[in-house]
């Protein structure tokens, strides 16, 4: 069995790294890959975002699967190019895909289905947003409404904030295309957590919740990123609230989207805040969850591959999915500067150290292999993740893997897991 992986970070590593492992022991190849699917794949000089080259590529090779990771190819409407191809596809269609791409569309979504969201307006002019904001107060969220890489929202302390949020996507164009509209959004009070399901168009099965961490300084400080750390499970979502989200958030959202025509297959991914009046949706994401993936994958028992079939073909039950009892916990290591400027080109050390470390494994994400050293590539650079038999074991172990680990200008976060923790 042959089997495409699309993307080249550390959600596309930690795929790679658990379709290894199944017992079909298929042959992987992953577009374009880094240092670390490398080992264990054969990576293909081809962006993620290529889809003319990747639809070549898999006419000329055609793989029994392909798994797509990143969301940009998944709007730019991949799976459609490749099921036309006659190919085996998981991730959904461009159609589907528009519940990421457009949070104007998600929300509209969500307003129409009866989903628990936050309140909101959209605005293409900048004074009138501003305008609102100051009849509204802070705190306020201004989200960009396409693809921003995981750093189009801020969350808004002042209306001062809240009116620079607004330039920099709807005057100064910060996100292009992605920030000609914004929501403006009611401030949701509580604790965020990350609940993905995999869907096969009407059937829901839920993955163990995660926490991600957004902020690039301990203490949630400092601006957004693509996410800085994981963990799972994550015990603010209860197990009395597992049925509600999934009738009142998946199976409304799958209806309404069934009503509009569209049949979503692969993975919805709901940010949610919990708050005191119960779950509220943050967001839509149309695929696994970087760095959710990396902490998900390690606890899931079993084969990965009958799942990811059973949602192409509408089979997707209950019993595809099984749970180690083990926490997990995942330590995002970034370049300095992240998310701004940052250099590439640094060698990294101690990678088979921090391997070594019981339970633990290191999921590659900007990195690449240059003269038979792996050296940085990106923002987040390595994704060091270990499971332990309760949070506590799995938080020391992935700072002990992560202490072996170096190169200049490293910078983490110290403190994953805290929130868990304190309960």
């Amino acid at each position: 069995m042959n089997i495409l992986v699309v993307g080249g970070g550390g959600r596309e590593h930690a795929l790679v790294w658990k379709l290894a492992q199944d017992s079909r022991k298929p042959r992987l190849f992953c577009a374009p890959g880094n240092a670390g699917t490398a080992e264990l794949a054969v990576n293909l000089p081809i962006a993620a975002e290529d889809v003319p080259a990747l639809v070549a590529w898999a006419k000329a090779n055609r793989p029994d699967l392909t798994v797509v990771g990143p969301e940009a190819p998944l709007c730019a409407g991949l799976t459609d190019a490749l099921q036309r191809e006659g190919l085996r596809v998981f991730g959904p269609s461009q159609a589907a895909a528009q519940m990421e791409g457009s949070k104007v569309f998600a929300k509209d979504v969500m307003v129409a289905a009866g989903v628990p969201t936050a309140q909101s307006r959209i605005f293409t002019d900048a004074a009138e947003a501003v305008a609102y904001v100051r009849q509204l107060g802070a705190p306020i969220v201004i989200k960009a409404e396409g693809l921003a890489a995981g750093k189009g929202v801020t969350v808004c302390a002042t209306v001062a904030q809240a009116e620079q949020a607004i330039r920099e996507s709807l005057v100064d164009h910060a996100f292009g295309a992605a920030g000609a509209r914004v929501l403006v959004e009611e401030f949701l009070d509580g604790e965020e957590a990350s609940l993905l399901a995999l869907v096969d168009g009407e059937h829901v099965v839920l993955l163990s919740s995660a926490q991600d961490h957004k902020r690039v300084f301990d203490n949630d400080q400092g601006p957004n990123t693509g996410g800085m750390g994981a963990y799972s499970p994550a015990p603010v979502v209860t197990a009395e609230m597992l049925p509600v989200i999934e009738r009142e958030v998946f199976g409304r959202t799958l209806a309404e989207l069934r009503k509009r025509g569209i049949v979503y297959k692969g993975v919805l991914y709901a940010g949610l805040m919990m708050t005191k009046a119960g779950p509220r949706v943050l967001e839509f994401n149309a695929r696994f969850g970087d760095p959710e993936t990396q902490v998900i994958l390690p606890r899931l028992e079993g084969d990965l591959i009958p799942a990811l079939e059973a949602c192409i073909d509408g089979t997707l039950a209950p019993g595809h999915v099984r749970w180690k009892p083990q926490a997990c916990v995942c330590v995002v290591m970034a370049a300095g500067g992240y998310p701004g400027a940052y250099a590439k080109g640094h060698e990294i050390q101690g990678l088979k150290q921090a391997a070594a470390v019981k339970d633990a494994v290191v999921f590659h994400a900007g990195t690449k292999l240059q003269d038979g050293k792996v050296v940085t590539a990106g923002g987040r650079v390595l994704g060091v993740t270990a499971l332990g038999a309760a949070l506590p074991a799995a938080v020391a172990r992935a700072y002990e893997a992560v202490g072996k680990i170096a190169w200049t200008g490293a910078q983490f976060r110290k403190d994953i897991a805290a929130r868990a923790l304190k309960r």
